[in-house]
């Protein structure tokens, strides 16, 4: 697949509310084989339409109180697919396949919580700011590929620049002298990179300070999220 395959179409609102500015975007997509169709506000996913289960999905917080968009919204969405592809088609043949800039990925890795040895975590692999949004994610562990356990997130679009992201994550047990890796590739890489996670030095480096600052990083982005919910709710 090239860039040249890729049709992205945003269209946005600006408007004001209680003397702040707000952006509400919606996004449609599509390659020759695949799309995406969702709807932001201030920069924030709000909803996506979900191609297997058929219906548009909020991203919401879990502890929200219910919203969805009005009957038809998903069915709006297949058509939208049907014209991007038409539209896709009629550009590559106008243009020729243009060359158009890849953007690589950068990525980090993390456990969701605290690691003690014998105790059932999360590693979390968070790939970022790639284009186009094909991605391959592979774990190993102590150099041996992983494959249980593994689950990777929907694409999220950056509704501020058109790049994407997502989650991969590992369920495992942590044990001394493991050494876990997450390997992105992408066909903006020179070559696959690779983000690595010792569970020894993951336990003797946890301090304080550290924990503070992720308990403050989560308690920033629960907020972010209620004031999106709430603000929603009020529209």
């Amino acid at each position: 697949m090239t860039l040249t395959e890729i049709l992205l179409v945003l269209t946005g609102i600006i408007y004001t509310d209680a003397k702040t500015v707000h952006v509400d975007i919606h996004a449609s997509g599509c390659t020759d084989s695949d799309g995406q169709d969702m709807y932001g506000l201030d920069g924030e996913e709000v909803a996506h339409a979900d191609w297997e289960a058929q219906k548009y999905v909020m991203t919401l917080p879990a502890f929200a109180d219910p919203y969805a968009y009005e009957e038809g919204t998903y069915e709006q969405a297949v058509a939208n697919q049907q014209i991007c592809r038409q539209n896709l088609a009629i550009i590559i043949q106008a243009y020729k396949h243009p060359a158009v800039a890849e953007v690589p990925p950068t990525s980090f890795i993390y456990p969701r919580d605290e690691v003690k040895v014998g105790l059932q975590n999360s590693l979390i692999c968070f790939i970022s700011g790639f284009y186009p949004p094909r991605v391959n994610v592979t774990w190993t562990r102590n150099s041996k590929m992983v494959t249980q356990g593994v689950s990777t997130s929907q694409l999220r679009v950056n509704v501020n620049d058109g790049t994407y992201s997502q989650f991969s994550t590992l369920q495992f047990t942590p044990q001394k002298g493991d050494i876990y890796t997450c390997t992105v590739d992408h066909q903006a890489l020179e070559r696959p990179m690779t983000r690595e996670f010792d569970v020894e030095v993951s336990e003797s480096r946890l301090s304080l300070p550290a924990v503070f600052c992720v308990v403050g990083l989560i308690v920033e982005m629960l907020g972010m999220a209620t004031g999106l919910f709430f603000f929603i709710k009020a529209r």
